[in-house]
């Protein structure tokens, strides 16, 4: 088989190394890809919402399965252009995509389909929504309506700070801003593909949102990721299976966008089972690289046969009995102001067999034992072990080892299941 991976940061890299392992493979092409994503395949300078350039890429490999990593690609419309073009696609439609791509879409699709969520309203003028701060309960949380690279979220403390998120996010969302009523729980990342018509679950994992240790400080696009979390029992994934993702993919296909791909609802655990916080249209980043990491099949069957529109016959996912922690380190003044051009030694040492470092924004250095920094997020630490101790002692050593001194991480990835004796 032929595939065509599309996009460049972590995400992409524990993709390409997982794809890579398959038996069926013949030939994969990463673009626009990274300096790590290069060690594993063929990168070509094509970028990820060069719609018309990725179509043509994928039609001069002639690409069996076109496989879609971030946001922008599936907004651009790659997935509808390649339909066009007799390729199948392993991601949604525009229209599909709408579940990210829009928090207002998703907020009124999920009342038209009864889905368990929070009270929300959304407005276009800065006046209006200033004015109904007073009607939602503190802390507020406030969305861009529209793609913000995951960091398009606030939770104001107070009053003031929720009325300078509002201002903000309807300067730079295309004019509309979402508030919701803060709901009470803990967060997971709950992920299903879809083939149009029918979904199987595919694992769930735990991110971790805000920069700082002790979940402090602003919302990022994720610190850092492990699974199993305490929080998705068999039950609460079940439950939210059928209430939220089953309603999801049948609801779609009612309203004549059907869905295929994978599947992310962020869920909170409540005390009245799981609610839906929002709908991602792609693989999570950092979560990808846990999820990567723990299965044990291989990944080609699965993304096809979503993608072509028929799971019914497919292997279901297979999880190793393993812990995965994945600790993000990224560049001093993420995500605000990220400082590029920090130099990093070590990534590519041998970290031993449950150690994998996938590099999500840096490029190679003047030397090949360097990278230098070029986004927020740099590189992303993933080891398994037996328990999440020991994929987080593991994850911790590699990190110690490598050397950035104009980055940072946390330090308590997965503090919750250690909480709880995992």
């Amino acid at each position: 088989m032929n595939v065509l991976l599309v996009g460049s940061g972590g995400r992409e890299h524990a993709l390409a190394w997982k794809i890579a392992q398959s038996p069926l493979l013949v030939r994969l092409v990463c673009a626009p890809g990274n300096v790590g994503i290069a060690h594993l395949c063929e990168t070509r300078a094509v970028k990820a919402d060069d719609v018309a350039g990725l179509a043509a890429l994928a039609r001069e490999i002639a690409a069996d399965l076109v496989v879609v990593g971030p946001e922008v690609a599936l907004a651009a419309g790659l997935a509808d252009a390649l339909a066009l073009a007799g390729i199948a696609c392993f991601g949604p439609t525009a229209a599909a995509a709408r579940l990210e791509t829009s928090k207002s879409f998703t907020r009124e699709f999920a009342e038209r389909h009864a889905l368990p969520g929070t009270p929300h309203k959304t407005f276009e003028d800065l006046e209006s929504a200033q004015a109904a701060l007073e009607r939602f309960t503190p802390p507020w949380v406030i969305k861009a309506d529209g793609l913000a690279a995951g960091k398009g979220v606030v939770i104001a403390p107070d009053l003031e700070t929720a009325r300078a998120a509002v201002a903000d996010m309807l300067a730079v969302a295309g004019g509309r801003v979402v508030i919701e009523q803060f709901m009470q729980g803990e967060e997971l990342s709950f992920f299903a593909l879809c083939d149009g018509v029918r979904a199987i679950p595919f694992g769930a994992a735990q991110d971790h949102k805000r920069a700082f240790d002790g979940d402090l400080g602003p919302n990022t696009g994720g610190m850092g990721a492990y699974a199993p979390a305490p929080v998705g029992t068999p039950h609460l994934l079940d439950d939210a299976f059928e209430r939220i993702v089953r309603p999801t993919v049948e609801g779609m296909a009612a309203e004549a966008s059907p869905y295929r791909g994978v599947l992310y609802a962020g869920l909170m655990a409540t005390a009245d089972g799981p609610r839906l916080v929002e709908f991602n249209a792609r693989f999570g980043d950092p979560e990808c690289q846990v999820l990567m990491l723990r299965l044990e099949n291989d990944i080609l069957p699965l993304l096809h046969a979503a993608a072509i529109g028929d799971l019914s016959a497919v292997e279901a996912p297979r999880w190793r009995d393993e812990a995965v922690v994945c600790v993000v380190l990224a560049a001093q003044g993420y995500p605000s102001a990220p400082v590029s051009g920090g130099r990093i030694e070590g990534a590519f040492a041998d970290f031993g067999p449950d150690v994998v470092v996938f590099v999500a924004g840096a490029q190679a250095g003047e030397d090949c034992d360097a990278l230098i920094a070029t986004g927020g997020r740099v590189l992303n630490v993933c080891a398994r072990g037996p328990d999440i101790a020991t994929a987080r002692d593991r994850a911790y050593a590699a990190v110690d080892r490598i050397g950035f001194p104009q980055g940072f991480h946390r330090r308590d990835i997965a503090w919750r299941a250690l909480a709880e004796g995992r």
